[in-house]
Order: C-alpha cells, then structure tokens, then sequence
C-alpha cells in the first residue's frame, strides 16, 4: 500500500479552521462591542430624557410653590381685613349702645345715690357712687336689674364712711350690658 502523506492537508485545514474561529471571535467581539455601545447610547438617552423631566418638573414645582406662599400670604392679608372688619362692625354695633346706656342712667339712679365714676371694659360696667342708705343701693341694683339694657348687677362693696348712723356709704356695682337681638334672626 502506498503511503500517502495526509499531514499537509490535515495541517492546512486545522490552520484554516483556527483563522476562522479567530475571524468568527474577532467579528463577534466586534460586534458584542456594537451592541453594548448602542445599548449604552440608549440607556444614556434615557437617562438624559429623564433628567430633562426632572429638571422641568423642578421648575414647575417652583412655580407652584411661591404661587402657595403667595396664596398663604393673601389668606393672612385676608384674616387680618376679616378681623379688622369684625372690630369695625362691634364698633359700629356698640356705637348706641354707650348713649343708651347714658340715657338710661337718670332712670336708674334713684335719689339720695350719687354716681362718682362709671367705667366699661368690654360688655362689663362698673358703677362706684355713694349713697345715703344701704337701701338706697339695693332700691339702685334693683332699678339696674329691671331695665332692659343691663344684665343682673353684682355688689361688690359697699362701706361706711363713718361710725355715725347718718354717714355715707361708697359702693362699687358691677353689671354686663345685655346684647341687642338682631332682627334679622341671626
């Protein structure tokens, strides 16, 4: 049998199969490289879009935010009208009342009492006077307890001046004005 040298060829085709398994390597290499340069341009876009979003949505929130302040500031501005309205309107409400209360006072004070001062604080009334008798105040109180304009009175002194039977007394008499009803209904 004639021998045949087969080697050349066997190394010929070995040689040719490696340089194309290092061409196949190379080009998938090269393209695996593609592929992960385009997916991370992609991610990047994203993440660059994104960014935009947020930073658009920052400046919208901005603006929203000094649009609150500005509306809290207004509603500050508005309680403080509403209660200088109030102050305004309790003013003009008791306006009478004062004069009232003064044109009431010839009706209420029976003789023998002399009123010294008259204060108000609020709603409250504070009468200091003398008086002959302690009956001349109870007959006062009790005039005070009958009109219209007072509430319930409240002594809150009454002292002699003297040791004699015919001295005078001081005494202080405290009451609330009545608040007026509003025909309205209210």
């Amino acid at each position: 049998m004639a021998h045949i040298n087969l080697l050349p060829w066997r190394e010929e085709l070995r040689e040719e199969r490696q340089k194309q398994f290092y061409l196949a390597l190379l080009a998938g290499l090269v393209f695996a490289a593609v592929v992960l340069y385009l997916v991370m341009t992609y991610a990047d876009s994203l993440i660059e879009e994104q960014n935009q979003r947020n930073a658009f949505l920052q400046q919208e929130i901005a603006k929203v935010d000094k649009k609150i302040r500005e509306i809290k500031e207004l509603e500050k501005q508005r309680e403080r009208l509403l209660a200088r309205m109030q102050v305004i309107q309790e003013l003009q409400e008791s306006r009478p009342k004062i004069v009232k209360v003064f044109d009431s006072l010839p009706r209420v004070v029976p003789e023998g009492v002399n009123l010294r001062n008259v204060t108000r604080r609020g709603n409250l009334l504070n009468f200091d006077g003398v008086a002959q008798s302690n009956a001349r105040v109870s007959v006062f109180m009790q005039n005070i307890d009958e009109h219209q304009e007072y509430g319930e009175s409240r002594l809150k002194v009454i002292k002699r001046t003297a040791s004699r039977d015919d001295a005078i007394r001081s005494f202080t008499v405290e009451v609330n004005e009545v608040t007026p009803k509003n025909e309205g209904g209210e």
